[in-house]
């Protein structure tokens, strides 16, 4: 398994990833709108996880120069378990650490308690805040 910036050919599989991973939802989380913008800004921040030619899992970080975001964790589901997401976070925090990123965030469904299991396992905890959003479209 190689774990690699994106690159314009792995566009369709990571797409299939995505739509495998995620629930159907709101526009601003469409698979192709959601890479696309990433694209458009710190592209560098978004990795793959490649076997045998073909993207198994990904993430994608953000930095605001205050602190970090982890995005978009997904592995494909007949792989988990395997040590790809564990690799991948480690990944994703160097890049953010090299660019003196000290703290990380994610958002989580509450309801998704699988992935929340997964990220204590990584070392996050649950934090006392509020989170919240405002919808830039309609």
């Amino acid at each position: 398994m190689e774990i690699r910036p994106y690159n314009d050919s792995d566009r369709a599989g990571l797409l299939a990833l995505w739509t495998e991973v995620f629930p159907a939802g709101s526009a601003h989380n469409d698979p192709a709108t959601s890479l696309d913008k990433k694209l458009r800004t710190d592209p560098d921040l978004l990795l793959v996880s490649v076997k045998e030619g073909r993207v198994v899992g990904s993430v994608m970080g953000g930095y605001d120069g205050h602190r970090g975001w982890i995005y978009s964790l997904a592995v494909k589901p007949s792989l988990r378990r395997q040590g790809i997401a564990s690799a991948l976070m480690e990944s994703i925090e160097e890049k953010l650490r090299e660019r003196g990123c000290l703290k990380v965030n994610l958002q989580v469904l509450a309801s998704n308690t699988e992935v929340i299991k997964l990220y204590e396992e990584l070392g996050f905890s649950v934090e006392e805040r509020v989170s919240m959003g405002k919808k830039l479209y309609e």
